[in-house]
């Protein structure tokens, strides 16, 4: 069982202060109330958060995963669990400049449940999980950013 999708807002505030943002991982939980914790255990030579072990609520259980993140600021980041509950995750952010202070966000996500989380994880609770984890993320950024 797997999760994909991707969405797309536009957002008052210009890309630099999305992608600060969308980039500071370990303190996502504030506008991403379904992650409980984000600790971040390295850290790039320019200070970027590299690795992260964040906790997931995943409404059958809490979800561990230990991202690997990749920057190219301030157009967009990826990342991919390297360890963790589920059998794969990986998902970017892409910004783009719209001029006038407006910036384009796309959120795309991959999430693999693997076989046994996969058994558990069905029919409407897909949906469920795939509008917390994915197609809701856009309008999230977008809250948080414009309300600062």
């Amino acid at each position: 069982m797997a999760i994909d999708g991707s969405a797309t807002i536009e957002i008052d505030a210009p890309i630099e202060r999305c992608f600060e943002v969308a980039a500071d991982v370990e303190r996502s939980p504030r506008w991403q109330p379904e992650i409980k914790s984000a600790i971040v255990t390295e850290r790039g030579p320019g200070g970027e958060q590299t690795y992260v072990e964040t906790k997931v609520d995943g409404k059958v259980r809490t979800l561990t995963s230990d991202l690997r993140f990749t920057y190219d600021g301030p157009t967009g980041m990826s990342w991919n669990q390297e360890k963790g509950d589920l059998k794969k995750v990986s998902g970017s952010w892409e910004l783009v400049d719209l001029g006038d202070g407006r910036t384009q966000a796309t959120y795309n996500l991959h999430v693999d449940f693997g076989r046994t989380l996969g058994l558990v994880i069905r029919g409407p609770l897909v949906d469920i999980l795939r509008g917390q984890l994915c197609d809701s993320m856009p309008g999230k950024l977008k809250a948080f950013v414009e309300a600062e």
